[in-house]
């Protein structure tokens, strides 16, 4: 599962073009096929949030929790392929979510970017219930510094892939954000999934080793 990407137009920062493909299965229930929680619009941007904490150095993360969606996932370091695309998160793992670790860390200044399947032909996997966070939500980040970040959540969104904002999602911040990002939309057996849920957060606490 491979994200189409292009050349980065800013530092440090994923390209445009870079809607992901992170799961093309969708679930059935028995009954029939099952997409996976969708934000509604009242889950959408409100307008700039004031950052809270200063950012912190660098470091790569190593796990990521969401406790109101249950979930507790290692991060894995993912980079571009030779076509310029972003790799994605090995599917043998369902529990495994991916960090783009040319881009911000986790609580440092900047836009961090982690990304997960939503399913596998498996099953649902990590980030299968992502579009069910909700504006003030928070998750955490553990990193390699044994520093922990949490985040608060600002926005939950749906973007079709054929139009997805990357300057928005992968843009530089003067502050430390977080996104998150899997796949959702509509489903089509000959196309997967057409568009990608994207978390929107920002720093609230810093708990350093």
């Amino acid at each position: 599962m491979s994200q189409q990407a292009a050349r980065s137009a800013w530092p440090g920062a994923l390209a445009a073009g870079t809607a992901l493909v992170l799961g093309a299965w969708l679930i059935s229930d028995g009954e029939g096929l099952r997409l996976p929680p969708a934000p509604g619009a009242a889950q959408a941007y409100q307008g700039a949030v004031m950052p809270v904490v200063p950012p912190l150095s660098p470091s790569p993360p190593t796990r990521v929790r969401i406790p109101v969606l249950g979930v507790d996932a290692p991060v894995t370091g993912l980079g571009l392929d030779g076509e310029g695309r972003l790799t994605a998160p090995p599917e043998g793992d369902r529990n495994l979510a991916g960090w783009y670790r040319d881009g911000a860390a986790p609580g440092a200044e900047g836009a961090a970017v982690v990304v997960g399947h939503v399913d596998t032909a498996e099953g649902p996997a990590v980030f299968y219930r992502l579009g069910a966070l909700r504006r003030g939500d928070q998750l955490e980040v553990v990193r390699a510094d044994r520093a922990t970040v949490w985040f608060l959540v600002d926005a939950v969104e749906v973007f079709p892939k054929k139009d997805f904002p990357d300057r928005r999602v992968y843009g530089p911040t003067p502050d430390a954000q977080l996104r998150l990002i899997t796949c959702g939309g509509g489903f089509s057996r000959s196309t997967g999934y057409d568009g990608n849920v994207v978390v929107f957060a920002h720093l609230v606490r810093a708990q350093r080793a």
